[in-house]
C-alpha cells in the first residue's frame, strides 16, 4: 500500500492555478517533514517546496518562490501545494514525500516515503 497519495493534478492554461493534495494512508505523518518534488520529461526530479512537521517553517525552490504555497493539515494528515501563476515550464509529474532523516529538506535523501505522483500540464 502506497502511504502517500497525490491528487489535484490536471491540465491548466498558463497563468492559471491548481491545488495539489497529498493524503497519507495507513500511518500518520504528523511528526514528519513533508516535501513536494517534480519531474519533467527527460529531466531529473527536482525539489519544489517543503514544510516542517509543525507547519511553521517552509522552504521553496527559487523557480516557484512567490507563486507556490505549501501547507499542511496535521489533523487530516494531508499536505497541500497551492500553485498560482502557472507557467508551461511547471509541467511535470508532482510527487510528495515524507521524511525525517535529517539534512537538507531540498534533498531527496531526506525522505523516507514517496507517493506515485500526479501529472500537471500547463498549456501556453
Amino acid at each position: 500500500q502506497v502511504p502517500l497519495v497525490e491528487s489535484g493534478g490536471g491540465l491548466v492554461q498558463a497563468g492559471g492555478s491548481l491545488r495539489l493534495s497529498c493524503a497519507a494512508s495507513g500511518r500518520t505523518f504528523s511528526s514528519y517533514e513533508m516535501g513536494w518534488f517534480r519531474q519533467a520529461p527527460g529531466k531529473e526530479r527536482e525539489f519544489v517546496a517543503a514544510i516542517n512537521w509543525s507547519g511553521g517553517i517552509s522552504t521553496y525552490a527559487d523557480s516557484v518562490k512567490g507563486r507556490f504555497i505549501i501547507s499542511r493539515d496535521r489533523v487530516k494528515n494531508t499536505v497541500y501545494l497551492q500553485m498560482n501563476t502557472l507557467k508551461p515550464e511547471d509541467t511535470a509529474v508532482y510527487s510528495c514525500a515524507a521524511g525525517r532523516r535529517g539534512g537538507l529538506l531540498s534533498l531527496e535523501s531526506y525522505y523516507d516515503y514517496w507517493g506515485a505522483g500526479t501529472q500537471v500540464t500547463v498549456s501556453s
